[in-house]
């Protein structure tokens, strides 16, 4: 294993290392990507406990003589209680971590820095940039087409709180680099904060099947400075 990875690049190593997650780019990513690696090493402690068993049983009670006939039991009451509420436990144990990370992730900012509503139309989307200082407390929107990708721009290390609508059918805002993802539903307002921390581009697009053209539906997102922000809020007031 060891001789194996000493032939890869770092990023195939880094990678290997958050078990396929894409590299955290917002606070809110760090919870998602614990929550990842332990439910991974539960899921490897009981593998390796269950194949033990199997293994262990299958060579400490196996038949030693062609006329040997092993003891047959109809029922095991202790054995039966521990893999009845074994599962339970585990299945317990990561409820509790999973809903204590959703509680994390989908807590809300107070005062965030930026407020953008995010709306999800078959088959693109509009983001609107709310009452900016860059435009004198205005707001200014870019609208996207399956054809023309919509841009989404947010400064590094300033709070963004998403105000998610849709008009038409169920949605879904996804960044698989900010590990956060949301339905947008109609009807129903859903919102979530997060901080960028790392700047650069990442992919978005819908995760809910949404019509003959879901796939189409993406997005690229743009972490950037305070200048180059409000250098795109007023390309965007002026276009």
């Amino acid at each position: 294993m060891l001789l194996t990875l000493t032939g890869c690049s770092k990023d195939t190593v880094d990678s290997l290392k958050r078990l396929g997650l894409p590299e955290a780019a917002s606070d809110r990513a760090t919870y998602v990507h614990d929550l990842w690696i332990g439910s991974w090493i539960a899921a490897g402690i009981v593998g390796v406990a269950v194949w033990a068993l199997i293994l262990w049983v299958a060579f400490r009670y196996r038949r030693r003589a062609d006329d040997e006939l092993p003891d047959q039991v109809r029922y095991n009451l202790p054995i039966e209680v521990l893999y009845t509420i074994a599962p339970l436990i585990v299945v317990a144990v990561l409820f509790f971590f999973t809903i204590e990370t959703q509680n994390k992730v989908l807590e809300p900012v107070a005062n965030p820095d930026h407020t953008i509503l995010v709306v999800g139309q078959q088959w693109s989307w509009t983001f609107s940039y709310l009452e900016e200082d860059a435009v004198d407390g205005k707001s200014v929107y870019d609208v996207g087409t399956p054809a023309q990708l919509p841009e989404l721009w947010l400064v590094k290390d300033q709070t963004v709180t998403f105000e998610l609508r849709s008009p038409d059918v169920i949605h879904s805002f996804w960044v698989p680099s900010f590990a956060m993802k949301l339905d947008v539903v109609p009807g129903r307002d859903n919102a979530f904060s997060v901080t960028p921390q790392r700047a650069g581009e990442f992919a978005g697009r819908c995760a809910e099947l949404c019509g003959w053209q879901h796939s189409r539906m993406l997005f690229t997102l743009k972490v950037v400075d305070q200048a180059a922000f409000d250098a795109h809020l007023q390309d965007l007031q002026e276009a």
